[in-house]
């Protein structure tokens, strides 16, 4: 049979504790043959495209849902991309179907649906024809996996780095392991492990332990054993209240099922032993100031103050006024923040290039921040808010390819702070969000950053020292501030870390 390959996808990271839902108009939809537009544009899914051009696919596009990670999602996306994909499929079955692909984040929750993936695995596996055909895909590193995710599937391969340079090189393997299925006739095993564990995203960067530690013994697993085709760290989602939340691991494989079963216990070993060193919470802001202003004296600057409580990567507002707040109490001078404050933006149409008005900035988005904050200030710009990202492996093109909106801009400032307002919440993951408005990083004293690691790879490059600091947000790094009920128990650090022996169940 020709590689007839269905391909599709469905893209949330799902923060359940936020108030609201996600809705159909929060979501960029690709139906059919608009799934190509995605060629070239540095996403997961143009990388799977890539791939089936050299190995001669023919590509079957279904549908293509995906959102900023944001509060649970309305049962109608879901059936909606159920509709779409499982037309496709009836259309095409007829004249054969090869195989699927399917390009997922890992931790999507819908109000009655707790784990999407899951669910929309089982769905496809009971569509006539579809029970024993290859099925492949890509995870996002902090996706929440259930034990059918996976084992009802033949390969699906994770991101291995935080923040996420390799989304698309991901998804370029799980193409290449499907193809490998396709042209050879052998069908892998695919295998899960659980753990009793879930980190804040504070404690997943991968130039950490414990994840540099697990991602490393999982390649060794790999070059040890050729026919181990992926082994994959699954880091979690921790704001995420489900069964499935947590740390995870899972192989693929042609070989020795029992020789891989037992290097995911191995990795499962390690990140018990490690536990604590993920468990990252940061220090209160107000008691890392002084050393953000002894860096100012100093002249070692920038200083980047990093703010994951406001985590937009994470599904928070991004409009804490926390950090501004701080930055104006103690005078600094040549600093920048971004607030997603749709309001602000739209309250300054009227208002001629240099004049003042009297803004109500930020805290409109979440009970979890503090109150906003009353500013004169000056407006120095406005703009479409469109921008391309400087570096196409930016963790944001995993998410949003590299074309970005972030909705009508504009560009204000008080005193010595200069404040970009968002229409778009947007990730502060590419230094072309502040160049593109006119403010220039590398001029900076201190700049306020709304996330947990994604941005490492930007801004790393330019600032002198970075700290990370708690502040009220929806993202706070204390897990057992929130009210979780759905999480399986005892799971770390909700509960003491627990023995060896008792993990690897869910």
């Amino acid at each position: 049979m020709p590689k007839r390959v269905l391909l599709a996808g469905l893209f949330h990271e799902t923060h359940t504790f936020l108030d609201g839902t996600t809705t159909r108009d929060d979501f960029a939809v690709r139906s059919g043959d608009r799934l190509f537009d995605a060629a070239g544009d540095g996403s997961p899914l143009s990388g799977v495209l890539e791939v089936a051009a050299s190995c001669a696919w023919d590509v079957l596009p279904a549908v293509d849902l995906r959102a900023m990670p944001s509060a649970v999602v309305k049962d109608d996306v879901f059936e909606f991309f159920w509709q779409q994909f499982a037309s496709a499929f009836h259309r095409q079955r007829a004249e054969g179907i090869a195989g699927i692909f399917l390009v997922l984040h890992g931790a999507m929750v819908c109000q009655t649906v707790p784990d999407v993936e899951g669910a929309l695995i089982e769905r496809i596996r009971a569509l006539p024809g579809a029970e024993e055909l290859p099925l492949c895909g890509v995870l996002d590193l902090h996706g929440n996996i259930s034990r059918r995710t996976i084992e009802r599937s033949q390969g699906f391969i994770a991101y291995r780095t935080n923040p996420h340079m390799d989304a698309r090189q991901a998804a370029m393997d799980g193409a290449s392991l499907l193809d490998r299925i396709l042209t050879t006739g052998r069908q892998p095993t695919a295998l899960f492990e659980s753990s009793p564990l879930m980190w804040p995203p504070t404690g997943t960067a991968t130039a950490d332990e414990p994840m540099r530690g697990l991602e490393a013994l999982a390649r060794e697993m790999e070059r040890e054993n050729p026919e181990i085709a992926a082994v994959n760290v699954m880091a979690g989602f921790s704001f995420a209240d489900t069964h499935e939340t947590g740390v995870s691991f899972s192989a693929v494989t042609f070989g020795d099922v029992e020789r891989a079963r037992r290097g995911l216990r191995k990795l499962r070993a390690y990140a018990l032993a490690h536990c604590e060193e993920g468990n990252v919470v940061p220090p209160p802001l107000e008691e890392v100031l002084p050393q953000v202003l002894d860096r100012i004296a100093r002249g070692q600057t920038p200083v980047a103050l990093v703010e994951p409580a406001d985590n937009i990567g994470g599904g928070a507002p991004g409009d804490a006024p926390t950090v501004l707040r701080a930055l104006l109490a103690h005078r600094v001078d040549r600093a920048a923040v971004v607030i997603n404050d749709p309001s602000a933006v739209a309250a300054l149409a009227d208002v001629p290039l240099g004049g003042s008005k009297r803004l109500s900035i930020g805290g409109k988005g979440s009970r979890f921040t503090d109150p906003p904050l009353t500013l004169d200030v000056q407006l120095l710009s406005r703009s479409d808010g469109r921008f391309e990202l400087e570096d196409r492996q930016s963790h944001l093109a995993s998410m949003s390819g590299v074309q970005i909106e972030m909705g009508p801009c504009a560009v204000v400032r008080q005193d010595g702070v200069t404040i970009l307002l968002t229409t778009r919440k947007t990730p502060p993951f590419d230094l072309g969000q502040l160049r593109s408005q006119g403010i220039e990083p590398e001029m900076l004293n201190v700049i306020g950053i709304k996330a947990a690691v994604a941005h490492r790879r930007a801004y790393d490059r330019i600032t002198k020292c970075s700290f990370t600091v708690s502040t009220p947000g929806p993202c706070s790094g204390d897990l057992t501030s929130f009210p979780f009920r759905h999480v399986r128990r005892p799971l770390f650090p909700l509960d003491p870390p627990q023995p060896e022996h008792s993990a690897g169940t869910d």
